[in-house]
């Protein structure tokens, strides 16, 4: 596996270490990562040889934020992509930029607060933020623009009783909110693992709610393929998207309750996460994984929520947009026929 940051003018890409190994496939598949723990899908494929099975030479590249991958996927020079969906999404599709969503990458569900809302300690401690109601005027942070934290940031202004101009947003990838968020720079933040982790350990900010409490069933991110690569390669495409169900049941292999298992397997997991994010195994023992439908398929329902509130906000300006233009989960559905369902393991 190697970087493409130095090749690729148009990444925007954050230093993050990635396993390196030889091409050993002849179809080349060009991925586009945020380089979290959501990307896990991605890393445990490759690790555990899914992609080589297939026959795929997968190269990878780390931007700090899945809109940053709207220009390349659309032009073909990236292949798929993944992170949370946005305005810029739904809007590339008003302008015939075609790019599909085509799996899960990670969701909210009961028992899992993997995406939280965090709020500075100081904040909590002084008694300035008790409740919803408190988070009016507080400073929030999103990972990029127009992204679907926006959605979720005005449910949590709403469960207060206000409204999203009631808040001061801005945007900082999530490396830049540890660092916002130590210089009181940021009050609060729609914040995921493992930069959550991170925040608490160091004392700075609080997990003060699961994003649960107030959006269920978040579908936090996804996986993109880009129109070009799946209308002319579409037997590469489910072939990479076998791959990533056969990771992704690995990945959900290893939870039990929101939580990290206590097996070799989840250890094993755990050590590629470990590699991949520059991360000491021990520390990824605290942080809380995030849920992930282990067919791969999406939650439309959240989804909808998010496109109507960026009308809403005239982030996307195409009111007759629906979220069905976007999403193309026949990959997913080809992937599970061929795997077949999924079963636990005991």
């Amino acid at each position: 596996m190697t970087l493409l940051s130095r090749a690729l003018p148009w990444a925007a890409a954050i230093t993050l270490p990635l396993l390196v190994t030889p091409a050993l496939s002849q179809d080349r598949v060009n991925v586009g990562a945020v380089g979290n723990s959501s990307d896990v899908g991605i890393y445990v494929a490759e690790a555990k040889g899914y992609f080589t099975a297939e026959k795929l030479d997968v190269k990878f590249n780390v931007f700090d934020s899945a809109a940053r991958m709207i220009a390349p996927l659309g032009t073909g020079d990236l292949d798929v992509g993944s992170g949370a969906a946005s305005a810029g999404l739904y809007n590339a599709g008003a302008r015939k930029i075609d790019i599909r969503a085509v799996a899960d990458r990670g969701r909210t569900a009961q028992g899992y607060m993997y995406q939280t809302l965090m709020i500075r300690k100081d904040l909590l401690d002084s008694g300035r933020v008790k409740d919803y109601a408190d988070l009016k005027g507080l400073k929030f942070a999103v990972a990029a623009p127009g992204v679907t934290a926006l959605s979720v940031t005005n449910e949590a202004l709403k469960r207060g009783g206000h409204k999203f101009a009631d808040a001061e947003v801005v945007a900082l990838g999530f490396p830049a909110q540890v660092g916002a968020f130590a210089a009181k720079a940021i009050d609060a933040s729609i914040m995921v693992e493992p930069f959550a982790t991170r925040l608490v350990n160091d004392g700075i900010a609080v997990r003060w709610k699961s994003t649960e409490d107030f959006y269920t069933n978040n579908q936090i991110s996804m996986i993109f393929f880009g129109d070009k690569f799946a209308r002319e390669k579409p037997d590469v495409a489910k072939r990479f998207m076998k791959a990533y169900v056969r990771a992704i049941r690995d990945y959900n292999d290893a939870l039990e309750d929101g939580k990290w298992k206590k097996t070799a397997h989840a250890e094993e997991i755990i050590a590629i996460l470990s590699k991949n994010l520059n991360m000491k195994p021990e520390l990824l023992r605290e942080v809380l994984p995030h849920a992930a439908d282990p067919d791969g398929r999406l939650d439309l329902a959240s989804m909808r929520k998010d496109l109507t509130f960026f009308q809403e906000q005239g982030l996307v300006t195409d009111k007759a947009q629906r979220v069905e233009s976007i999403v193309d989960m026949s990959f997913v559905e080809a992937a599970v026929k061929e795997l077949g369902p999924y079963k636990p393991a005991k």
